[in-house]
C-alpha cells in the first residue's frame, strides 16, 4: 500500500471514528462517512469492502490504543494514589473525546461473550492483568490507604462511578436539562469526587 492510500484509509478511518463515537451515529451509512471524509463511496468500498468491515476496524483501533493508554498508565513508576488518579484521567478524558465509545463497546463485548466470539487468548490475558490488579489492591488495603473489601467490588465500584454517567449521557442530559458544556464540566469535577470516595481520607 501506496503511503498516499495509508492516508486516504486514514482519513475514512477517523472520519468514521467521529460519525460513530463522537455524535453518536452508528447507523451512519457509508455515503455519509465518505462524504464525513471528503471521497467518494466507490473509493471507501474500495479500502474496506462494507460499512461494517469498516465498523469493525474503527472500534478495533479504538479499543488497541485505549489499552495501550491504560497499560502505560499502570507501568508508571508511581505510588498507587497517583496512579489512580492518572487512570481516572485517563478514562474520563477518553470519555469526553469519544462520549459514545464507551456505550457501544460494552454492548458489542456483551454480545461477543455470549456468542463465545472473543478468542481464549484475549481472556486469558485480561485474567491475568486483573489478577496482577487484585494483588496490588490487597496489598493497598492492607497498608490501610483504601477500605478493606474484596477487590473485586474495588473495581466494581472504581468502574461504576466511572462508567454510569457516561453509558447513561444521553438520558442524564435529557433529564437533568444539562448541554454538553455543562454535562463535561461535571465530569470534569467528577475526577476528584472519585478519588475522595475510593480512598480513606487521610488524617
Amino acid at each position: 500500500m501506496t503511503k498516499k492510500d495509508t492516508e486516504t484509509e486514514e482519513v475514512i478511518k477517523q472520519a468514521a471514528k467521529h460519525l460513530f463515537f463522537v455524535e453518536g451515529r452508528f447507523n451512519a451509512t457509508t455515503q455519509e462517512i465518505a462524504d464525513a471524509a471528503g471521497v467518494n463511496r466507490t473509493l471507501l468500498n474500495y479500502y474496506f469492502r462494507s460499512r461494517n468491515k469498516l465498523f469493525e476496524l474503527v472500534l478495533k483501533d479504538a479499543r488497541f490504543h485505549f489499552k495501550k493508554r491504560m497499560r502505560f498508565v499502570f507501568s508508571l513508576d508511581l505510588d498507587f494514589r497517583s496512579k489512580m488518579e492518572q487512570f481516572i484521567d485517563v478514562y474520563l478524558n477518553e470519555a469526553i473525546t469519544y462520549p459514545y465509545l464507551e456505550t457501544y463497546m460494552v454492548a458489542q463485548l456483551n454480545q461477543q461473550l455470549i456468542k463465545h466470539e472473543i478468542p481464549l487468548e484475549h481472556e486469558v490475558e485480561v485474567r491475568e492483568d486483573m489478577d496482577k490488579f487484585f494483588k496490588v489492591i490487597e496489598s493497598e488495603m492492607e497498608k490501610g490507604t483504601i477500605e478493606k473489601m474484596a477487590p473485586i467490588q474495588f473495581v466494581w465500584n472504581l468502574l461504576s462511578l466511572l462508567s454510569f454517567p457516561i453509558v447513561m449521557k444521553p438520558i442524564y442530559k435529557r433529564v437533568m436539562d444539562l448541554d454538553d458544556k455543562a454535562y463535561f464540566q461535571l465530569l470534569e469535577e467528577r475526577k476528584k469526587i472519585i478519588m475522595s470516595m475510593i480512598f480513606k481520607k487521610q488524617v
